[in-house]
Parts: structure tokens; C-alpha cells; sequence
């Protein structure tokens, strides 16, 4: 009798046991909290993350100027560390805060994209990170960060040998739980096509709005439930462009934009999450006057769009190829609210309706040639890489 008991005693407990084993995996650090700020820098992105297990990630800097207010604002978190820094790009609105940032706080590993530039911006920051002797890599894309085992930290998108720097943007997708958030930097639409894996909860727009990103089939792949929007107020490029908003809008995201209500952060214990804030209360951004939306080097096509609500004349501005610093005068022309013009060269430029020749001639850099657009003064109204 003695033995029954004990052969049904043994069962009672393993079968306990085994009602005791999760059906799936539960976080590490279940019940606490991940908070991602998204910190006003005006005209460019800077990302805080302080994970679950009290780990912190900074993704970008914002320009030089923006640096010391970075160091202020997480100094004030109580934080005097970083245990990761990634510079997603070189571009001066995302790594010139990072050498303010790199020299006041202790730095565990530092990520690159690898992408060579020749700015003073970009070579002070490797410097730095030389001089302090700070560990360095160059992520690929696939790879997945350690930063804290409640998480993962995907990379989406990294290209070291991209002709554009946008194009070496590293794109990353943050998970905790049921709750994620993809940061994709200044990765263009031709980028957006080739990541998979994009579906997230929250999504950094883009390029601070620009409609070189965030194509509406890229919006519909992601469905983010939040949008942040990080660029500065009245900005020169007229970001966020009104198509990019409407997207978000379509797709019922909620829009928060850093120039509205400063630095954004988002709270979430894997499975619901909290916005510090107001939603986006324009009904649609700011008229972004004439700006360039379009440049094809290889075809030597360049639009220009008026997102105003009045005519205007071109007469006597210029389109600049920065790069062999060659200009285009325009002639008198008038362009309409809402609409394009394409500005053409090389042996398919033509002349007519809404194009404009500019000459027979090759004029863009296949490898890479930013654009300026110039009003009657002088002044640069549109730039793009």
C-alpha cells in the first residue's frame, strides 16, 4: 500500500509540474517597463532606449549644436553611462550630437555604419571614439545586437558600401514582447522594398517625413499603431511632406511630431504601451513651398514640386548640381499649386509641357550628386542627397 501511495504521490507532483510549464515564452523581465524617447534635437533624429534590465541604447545624436542638450537629457534620467551608441549614418543631423555625447559620458560599444565620409563632422566623432578606445563594429544586416536578454534588437538594413549616405542608414527593429518599434533612420524607398520583418508597433518615420520615404506600400507592410515624427519646426525642406502624413493618416496611425511637443517617449511592459503627449493636431503640415521630391542621376531627371497654395515664378532661380557645381538658370516660367516640373539633361533631355531642358550634356554623378534648389536671392529653399 505504502508503494501505491508513493507511485501516486510522485504522480501528483510531476503532474503539477508539468501544468507548470508556460506554453510559450514569457519575457525575462516581465512586468517592467522599456521607455524610448524620442528626443527633440530640432532638424534630426536622437533615440533613447533604457531597457527592461535598466540597459541603455542611444541611436543618433541630432547636429553638433543639439549634443549638449542629449547629454542634459539623459544626465537627467540619472544616467552617466551608455552601454550602446549606434550612428546610423553619416549624415551631420544624426552623428554631429554623438561627439558631445561620446566626450562627456562613458560609452560601452559603439555601432557604424561603416559608410566612408570625408566631413570634419564624421572624422572628429571616429576620432573620438579612437582616442577612448571605445569597442567599435560595423553591424550587417541580420545581425541581432546584445543589449538586454528581455529584448531583441534586430538589424533590419545596413550597407557599408551604399553610394548614398541614406542608404547606409542602419535600420533597427526593437522588441520587447508584444510590442516593437522600428527606427529606420534615413532609409529611402528603395531600401523600404528589400527589409522584411517590418510589421511594428511604433515607427520612426523615415527621413523626418520626407516623401523619399515611407512609400504607401512600406506603410501598409508596417500598419504601425504610433508614428513619430522627428524634424524641427519650419524646417528649409518642408518636412513632414503632406503625402507622407496622409498615408499615416489612411492607415489610422497615431502621429506624434517632436517639432510640436518636444521630445516624445513611449512606456511599454511587452504588452501595452503609453504616449507622454498630444497626437498631431494639424489637419495637414505646413506648405513646404517649392522643393525638389525627385532625382533620377542615372536618367538625369530632377522634379520640383510646388506644395504651396500659390503660383510662383521661377524666373531667375537655379537648380545646382553640387557635386561638379554646375547651374541651371530657370527661364520664366510659372509653376502651379500642387504641381511638378522635371528639370532634364543628357542625350534624352527634352523640352515641352511640364519638362524643361536643361542641356544635351551629362550633368549628374552617377555615384552620388546632391541637388540645391536656389530662389532669385541665392538661397537654398530644397536639398536633396
Amino acid at each position: 500500500m505504502k508503494k501505491w501511495l508513493g507511485l501516486l504521490l510522485c504522480l501528483f507532483i510531476l503532474a503539477g509540474c508539468i501544468e507548470m510549464v508556460p506554453t510559450e515564452k514569457v519575457p525575462v523581465s516581465a512586468g517592467h517597463e522599456m521607455k524610448v524617447h524620442f528626443i527633440d534635437v530640432g532638424q534630426g533624429d536622437s533615440i533613447l532606449i533604457e531597457s527592461p534590465n535598466g540597459k541603455t541604447m542611444l541611436v543618433d545624436g541630432g547636429v553638433k549644436g543639439a549634443g549638449q542638450n542629449v547629454v542634459s537629457y539623459i544626465k537627467s534620467l540619472g544616467m552617466t553611462k551608455l552601454d550602446i551608441v549606434v550612428a546610423t549614418h553619416p549624415d551631420a543631423d544624426h552623428i554631429g550630437g554623438l561627439i558631445p555625447v561620446l566626450s562627456t559620458l562613458k560609452v560601452g560599444q559603439f555601432y557604424d555604419s561603416g559608410k566612408v565620409h570625408t566631413s570634419q563632422t564624421f572624422e572628429e566623432l571616429l576620432t573620438l571614439v579612437d582616442t577612448k578606445n571605445i569597442p567599435y563594429d560595423v553591424p550587417q544586416t541580420g545581425d541581432t545586437l546584445a543589449f538586454d536578454e528581455a529584448i531583441q534588437v534586430k538589424v533590419l538594413h545596413a550597407d557599408e558600401q551604399a553610394v548614398d549616405n541614406n542608404d547606409a542608414s542602419i535600420v533597427l527593429k526593437i522588441t520587447y514582447g508584444q510590442v516593437s518599434f522600428l527606427l529606420t533612420a534615413d532609409a529611402g524607398i528603395a531600401i523600404e522594398k528589400d527589409m522584411r520583418d517590418v510589421r511594428a508597433t511604433v515607427l520612426k518615420a523615415g527621413h523626418h517625413g520626407s516623401n523619399t520615404s515611407s512609400s504607401e506600400s512600406f506603410i501598409q507592410a508596417v500598419h504601425p499603431e504610433v508614428t513619430v515624427l522627428s524634424y524641427g519646426q519650419d524646417n528649409k525642406y518642408g518636412h513632414p511632406h503632406a503625402e507622407v502624413v496622409e498615408r499615416l493618416q489612411a492607415m489610422g496611425s497615431e502621429i506624434y511630431a517632436t517639432a510640436e511637443m518636444g521630445t516624445i517617449t513611449i512606456a511599454t511592459d511587452g504588452v501595452k504601451y503609453a504616449v507622454n503627449g498630444k497626437q498631431w493636431s494639424e489637419v495637414s503640415p505646413v506648405a513646404g513651398g517649392i522643393e525638389i521630391v525627385s532625382k533620377d542621376l542615372v536618367q538625369e531627371i530632377v522634379g520640383i514640386q510646388n506644395n504651396s497654395s500659390e503660383a510662383v515664378s521661377l524666373q531667375g532661380w537655379q537648380l545646382v548640381s553640387v557635386e561638379g557645381n554646375q547651374v541651371f538658370n530657370f527661364p520664366n516660367v510659372t509653376l502651379q499649386p500642387g504641381k511638378t516640373i522635371y528639370v532634364m539633361s543628357g542625350v534624352n533631355a527634352k523640352q515641352g509641357k511640364n519638362y524643361l531642358q536643361w542641356t544635351t550634356k551629362q550633368i549628374w554623378l552617377n555615384d552620388g550628386d546632391a541637388a540645391q534648389l536656389r530662389n532669385v536671392k541665392g538661397e537654398i529653399v530644397s536639398e536633396l542627397d
